[in-house]
């Protein structure tokens, strides 16, 4: 290494510091997200369609490219933060805790209430099924449909669960202030209303018909 590489870095950490993201206890850590954020702003949609006839929608794209990012980011905490259980490691606490929420659901309305596809959410509940957490039995107004709920042994799996799942929330959440927190609360719950609507009265529709919609 040579000098300027030094100088260079004393510049970039007084940039550091004068940025927003500096507070009075940044850690390295801080530093090195700072420097890649920095990097990939520099590296942006905008910057790489440069050379292509494209109209580049650079809002909109960096919000589909960020929540498929966190979701799989999300996949992987939760995998290791339910560890302990394996049974639940994937998607099927949502629906654990979903039906102790809300007990004697459908297996429609179950489905329906985590937003996957009918084949998926069959086999999340054949596992939970399988497993033992969850029992179904016949419903009394409807014969061809089958009303799910905790067993026993679900009910001990939900109650030993919640601290795990509360730290994997903590963790998920990063570092958001409590403000940024309730306000990234309030603008998830206002697209996910959206997307809610579209998968109810939608799902069956085409694309060109969903996008009339916006």
């Amino acid at each position: 290494m040579n000098t300027d590489f030094f100088i260079d870095l004393l510049h970039q950490v007084k940039d550091f510091e004068n940025s927003d993201a500096h507070k009075p206890n940044s850690s390295v850590e801080d530093f090195r997200l700072w420097l890649n954020d920095k990097k990939y702003r520099e590296e942006s949609p905008t910057k790489l369609f440069t050379t292509e006839e494209h109209e580049v929608s650079f809002t909109e794209n960096e919000i589909c490219k960020q929540v498929l990012l966190l979701s799989r980011y999300s996949r992987q905490l939760i995998r290791k933060g339910l560890g302990e259980f394996p049974n639940l490691a994937n998607e099927e606490f949502t629906y654990l805790y979903r039906l102790k929420d809300e007990p004697n659901l459908t297996k429609i309305q179950l489905i329906e209430r985590n937003g996957h596809e009918k084949q998926t959410g069959t086999q999340i509940i054949k596992r939970l099924l399988e497993s033992g957490i969850v029992e179904e039995r016949n419903d009394e107004e409807d014969r061809r449909s089958k009303r799910l709920k905790l067993t026993a042994k679900g009910e001990v799996i939900f109650h030993e669960s919640v601290e795990s799942v509360n730290k994997t929330s903590q963790l998920l959440s990063g570092k958001l202030s409590k403000e940024e927190r309730k306000e990234l609360l309030k603008l998830l719950k206002k697209l996910n209303e959206f997307h809610s609507h579209l998968y109810q009265e939608y799902r069956n529709s085409g694309f060109n018909e969903m996008i009339q919609l916006l």
